[in-house]
């Protein structure tokens, strides 16, 4: 089976809804995201049977580089992240109507073409074209259908293009300086470039540049709140839970196996950014009135955590940080979707002017408080799997890291059972009628935490599948 064949649906699919019009867009990029999902699951089966998931075709002679796509476990499991996660996105947005639906569905698979091609790309040189497609859809999603004043929407997305297409000129930079050395942009021959010591470390640092900026990790964030803020539900939906992912995802798949020595030597400075990171998240969240910029802040402290796990160059804890970026990904769709519920019935985004909605609207009140407990690592959510193996990671390195990253989970349950007190119960300051989830609402949750709730029961199907994906990156890195 063609793996290029998942790029194609996404970019057709792009195409057909630009062309179906406005009032059937949002339904076809539902059909051809499904359509997706299905399609990575028959990959998924072939995988799983032994089956090889590549593709590769000659692009340019000069200098040498092949159109090539190849996916281990670890891109697969991206491949499904993607794939089954982009359906649940599109469906928050079918029942509300809005300005040039073709144009903006068509938008919002294109960006799930471009992280695709990031997740399976093999070349170097083909990732970089992937990376940097990934900005152009969501550079428009922003400034078109964002939230707030234009003209501060306008700054804001010109903030967070500029500064992530210049942390990615570095690395750019890296791989045309691989390229002259081992004369290929092919990830094996990368990994098996000679470098020397002094080589490694600015390699690592041009890498980490361009994948610190769009994770976020501390201080690189400085774009994320306000971003997060004045983008479409959809929009930040498709920053948190997925272009987020693929910075990680960068950091695992070319970073570390390519940069052995300077990812040992730099780990220390690493993982206390990271862990700054987790503890500043949640300390500013707490100072939040805006209910979205208050979750931004919540996933600077997750993906910071979870950027610790993948740093600490042990297997419990690169494992960890795979399941707490899938889980994150749910997560954090469900708790923007859940304040955008909140702003479509009262028009207000601050914490300070809600309250009591729980009373009129328990089902509501029940999914939101399930999607905050998965937030903040209970047991049987997806979250407590992910966080337990990168803290049994980090205590492999040193208890102290451990004790500074416990703290931080402190300090997240904190603020959420916080926000969630000030939100759901005591009184309705509006003294306006909270009307219950509707049937699509419903089932957008209820797909949201089914996946959250079974892989925390059973996470094996994916400790089996990235597995061996993990053994080869630490076996580059401890080379």
């Amino acid at each position: 089976m063609n793996i290029a064949i998942i790029l194609i649906i996404f970019l057709v699919g792009a195409i057909v809804t630009f062309l179906s019009g406005n009032r059937l867009a949002s339904k076809v990029a539902l059909i051809f995201s499904i359509a997706a999902a299905v399609f990575s699951v028959a990959l998924l089966i072939q995988f799983t049977n032994g089956g090889e998931l590549s593709y590769s075709v000659e692009w340019m002679k000069n200098p040498n580089i092949n159109f090539s796509l190849q996916a281990d476990g670890l891109g697969l499991t991206m491949i499904l992240l993607t794939a089954f996660l982009l359906p649940v996105i599109i469906m928050t947005g079918v029942s509300f109507p809005g300005k040039k639906e073709k144009s903006f569905y068509s938008l919002v698979l294109l960006v799930a073409f471009a992280v695709s091609g990031a997740f399976l790309s093999s070349n170097a040189l083909i990732y970089y074209v992937f990376w940097e497609l990934s900005l152009i859809p969501i550079y428009f999603i922003i400034i078109y259908w964002g939230n707030g004043d234009a003209e501060k929407r306008r700054k804001a997305t010109m903030t967070f293009f500029l500064y992530t297409f210049f942390g990615s000129l570095f690395m750019l930079a890296a791989f045309i300086y691989l390229y002259y050395k081992v004369g290929s942009f092919d990830i094996s021959a990368l990994y098996n470039a000679e470098l020397t010591p002094k080589e490694q470390i600015w390699i690592f640092l041009a890498f980490f540049l361009a994948f610190a900026i769009k994770v976020p990790v501390f201080p690189f964030h400085t774009w994320q709140a306000n971003v997060y803020q004045k983008a479409p539900l959809i929009g930040t939906m498709l920053l948190a839970g997925l272009m987020s992912k693929m910075g990680l995802y960068s950091i695992m798949r070319w970073q570390l196996p390519i940069t052995p020595y300077a990812s040992h030597e730099l780990r220390l400075i690493v993982l206390i950014l990271c862990i700054t990171g987790v503890i500043y998240g949640s300390l500013i969240a707490l100072k939040q009135d805006n209910l979205k910029r208050f979750f931004a802040y919540a996933s600077l402290s997750h993906v910071g955590f979870i950027a610790a796990g993948i740093y600490s160059l042990t297997y419990d804890g690169m494992q960890g940080a795979i399941a707490l970026m899938i889980a994150h990904a749910f997560v954090v769709v469900g708790l923007f979707f859940s304040s955008d519920v909140i702003y479509r019935r009262w028009q207000t985004p601050y914490i300070s002017q809600m309250g009591g909605i729980k009373n009129n609207a328990r089902y509501f009140g029940l999914c939101f408080f399930i999607i905050l407990l998965a937030g903040i690592s209970v047991p049987l959510s997806y979250n407590f799997i992910g966080e337990f193996a990168i803290m049994f990671g980090l205590y492999q390195l040193s208890i102290w890291y451990v004790v500074a990253i416990g703290t931080s989970m402190f300090l997240g349950a904190f603020m959420m059972l916080r926000m969630y007190q000030y939100v759901m119960l005591g009184e309705n300051k509006t003294n306006k009628a909270f009307a219950d989830l509707s049937k699509n609402e419903c089932l957008i949750f209820v797909l949201l935490i089914i996946i959250i709730l079974y892989f925390g029961i059973y996470p094996k199907p994916i400790v089996e599948t990235v597995g061996n994906s993990i053994k080869e990156i630490l076996f580059y890195i401890n080379r």
